[in-house]
């Protein structure tokens, strides 16, 4: 299983949810995987929402271990939001991760392609997108857009079906894993 190396605070719980144990819980999100997570932090730690934290192996300052994946019913109101912001925040930085996904997206079965999955996207955007990547693969996001008409946004198209990914249990995970 891949692993990330580094996640953005989207929550800090420093009395941990109001059942069972009161222990301090960092919600995060992991930048390379979109993974949503349950982290346990250092006694001292002063920690900020919003904040890089590296949670690989060795030595971790802020972070002393990850509890495991968090529940997307667990999730304030507040951490939503963050969750919207941290999304935009890593898919803004890593528009490769776009481009990516439009020239490598494939079939799910004979009646389901990948890229119909993305919020506002349908069988005629499906159908312009892989025609145009046959001629030649996208080289960038402006690439996309010039050359397929009519598309709505795919950025935020990506990051509204990352964020359904991370807070409901979808069928298909195209980018969270």
């Amino acid at each position: 299983m891949k692993k990330d190396e580094y996640a953005i605070v989207i929550d800090y719980l420093p009395y941990g949810y109001l059942r069972g144990r009161r222990l301090p819980i960092v919600i995060a999100l992991g930048i390379d995987h979109f993974s949503l997570l349950e982290l346990a932090p250092r006694k001292d730690a002063k920690i900020e929402i919003k904040e890089k934290v590296y949670i690989g192996e060795g030595k971790r300052d802020k972070i002393h271990f990850i509890i495991g994946h968090a529940n997307p019913k667990n999730l304030t109101e507040a951490a939503k939001i963050n969750l919207k912001e941290a999304i935009h925040e890593i898919v803004s930085q890593k528009p490769e991760i776009v481009v990516k996904f439009f020239n490598e997206a494939q079939a799910i079965n004979k009646r389901l392609h990948m890229i119909e999955l993305l919020p506002g996207f349908g069988k005629k955007h499906m159908q312009d997108i892989l025609k145009a990547r046959e001629e030649k693969p996208f080289e960038s996001i402006e690439d996309l857009k010039k050359r397929v008409k009519n598309l709505p946004d795919p950025i935020k198209a990506v990051e509204k079906r990352i964020f359904e990914e991370c807070t409901q249990h979808e069928k298909y995970r195209l980018f969270v894993h």
